[in-house]
């Protein structure tokens, strides 16, 4: 698993900032192709897509504004920009390589792109030297966009949707801690997608359960050591006065 991408915001913002709230994006990121068969030449032998989605496949365009894939230079046009959800193009082609995907943001949400890579894969690891027409080949990445202190009205907007995973750091002491998730009972949406019955899913397995104990593992020894330090720095000033 990646490591999860942070998106900071811009000290410069004049917005309001929600302190200690993080809005977490999980995403999918990958390629689907399929063998041509018959079909296939010495130049076009497979077809394929890759695509940024939601983890419930849930749509992302309340966060991202656009995305764009960087493809091989032999392509025609290789930067290409998507506008709108759903964030993929399908190409032909024969060989493997890297794909730059760069994600551009609302501009409540972040004025920084987010580029991520991803290695086109054509013939199967698990099972070499067979192809099939049926059965494509898929290669997909589970990551998090968090937004650390959103604005008050990116996260107004996108509290509620259903590709949004929202904590807020609750009141603690000094030993205890936890993290409430805003959207705990929300109802979770996904989007039809001609390709969905080969993408894997991430929302059933343990993949969001252990980030979400590892984030409130995390954010709770945090704010802990901000009020031990808070503690500290009182009885400091404490002992200050009473020397003087």
């Amino acid at each position: 698993m990646d490591q999860n991408a942070r998106s900071e915001p811009d000290p410069r913002s004049p917005a309001k900032r929600l302190k200690d709230v993080e809005v977490s994006v999980p995403i999918v990121y990958g390629t689907i192709s399929f063998w041509l068969g018959k079909k296939a030449t010495e130049t076009q032998s497979h077809k394929w897509t890759v695509y940024v989605r939601g983890a419930t496949n849930a749509d992302l365009g309340a966060v991202v504004k656009r995305v764009v894939f960087q493809l091989h230079p032999s392509f025609n046009n290789p930067v290409r920009a998507v506008e709108s959800p759903p964030f993929e193009l399908s190409e032909c082609g024969w060989g493997e390589f890297e794909i730059a995907i760069t994600l551009y943001f609302h501009a409540d949400a972040c004025d920084k792109p987010l580029t991520l890579f991803h290695h086109l894969k054509l013939y199967s690891e698990d099972e070499p030297g067979t192809q099939s027409i049926k059965k494509p080949v898929v290669v997909e990445s589970y990551d998090e966009i968090v937004f650390p202190d959103p604005s008050e009205n990116f996260f107004a907007r996108v509290k509620n949707h259903p590709a949004i995973l929202s904590y807020v750091s609750a009141p603690l002491g000094l030993h205890s801690g936890r993290i409430e998730e805003v959207n705990e009972a929300k109802e979770e949406e996904t989007k039809d997608h001609p390709l969905s019955q080969w993408f894997k899913n991430f929302s059933e397995g343990d993949e969001l359960s252990k980030l979400a104990a590892a984030r409130q593992q995390v954010q709770g020894h945090i704010v802990k050591l901000r009020n031990q330090l808070s503690s500290m720095n009182g009885q400091l000033e404490s002992v200050v006065i009473e020397c003087d």
